[in-house]
């Protein structure tokens, strides 16, 4: 069995139909894992997820640290039970009703205590060993912030054989591309950073996606992005980042999107434009 399967069997269920023994043992290891002094915040961030936020939670609920650590929710203006899943798991929570991911992160980046700051996805599952492992990482000298791989669980429609071969093709380009842009190979779910430097940039809220390399980009004059690589600390989420049916299609869409632009592997810099689609309306 793998290490998240148990977390499976309430993922994308309604809440209603959690189990009440896990969602007691969730709450209870949730609430010995809080620490009044935290030296990490470990912050979750949910739109709309009552079916998958209690896996999530389970998972951090297991988490194998030695650093006192803090773990907080955000609710960014679910229509579903998402805050249902907050109070029932007895999680410490805020809402912000300012409608991205820029402003769900912001509002945790003000909320947390901790000196080191970890993104985290309602829709993700995380081994006991995450946050010690991408540790090691942060605390070195010249670091400003630590990104990891991620990889999505087998189903139906995803093979194990199939996912072996699209994680190790995608995982072997971010590998590449990390040397001179290592803020594209950054993902929200997988991200973690010195919380003193971030507050001294800015987290930007304009966009629908990408806040997480926009915040990679401006935390490099502080020190290095750099990237964990060991398979045993690696996040598991869903099919939310792929956005189509299958790895086959995936993986086609993604090829022509990379390929477009290319060269930019070869070269570092420290802008990026917009693309109109991509900003937010009316804040």
């Amino acid at each position: 069995m793998a290490w998240y399967d148990k977390y499976l069997t309430v993922y994308g269920k309604p809440f209603s139909e959690v189990p009440s023994e896990i969602i007691e043992e969730t709450r209870n290891r949730l609430a010995l894992l809080q620490n009044e002094n935290p030296l990490i915040s470990v912050v979750v961030i949910a739109y709309n997820e009552e079916r998958r936020l209690a896996a999530c939670l389970w998972s951090l609920s297991e988490l194998q640290t030695r650093y006192p650590i803090e773990i907080l929710g955000v609710n960014n203006n679910s229509k579903d039970k998402t805050e249902e899943v907050y109070q029932r798991l007895g999680l410490p929570y805020f809402n912000e009703i300012k409608q991205s991911p820029g402003f769900a992160r912001q509002c945790g980046l003000q909320h947390a205590r901790g000196k080191y700051h970890f993104f985290i996805d309602a829709d993700t599952f995380y081994p006991s060993c995450y946050v010690d492992k991408m540790m090691e990482k942060l605390q070195k000298p010249n670091v400003s912030c630590v990104g990891t791989f991620w990889s999505f669980y087998p189903d139906s429609q995803h093979s194990i054989f199939g996912l072996f071969w699209f994680e190790l093709i995608r995982d072997t380009f971010l590998w590449v591309q990390h040397f001179k842009r290592p803020e594209l190979c950054i993902r929200g779910m997988t991200f973690a950073f010195r919380a003193d430097y971030a507050k001294q940039v800015k987290l930007r809220t304009d966009i629908r996606r990408g806040e997480d390399g926009s915040l990679a980009l401006s935390l490099k004059k502080f020190g290095k992005i750099v990237f964990l690589y060991d398979r045993k600390a690696r996040p598991v989420t869903g099919y939310g980042t792929l956005n189509e049916g299958s790895l086959l299609k995936g993986f086609w869409n993604r090829v022509k999107v990379q390929l477009h632009g290319i060269s930019r592997v070869f070269y570092k810099t420290e802008h990026y434009e917009d693309s109109e689609d991509n900003l937010v309306k009316n804040k």
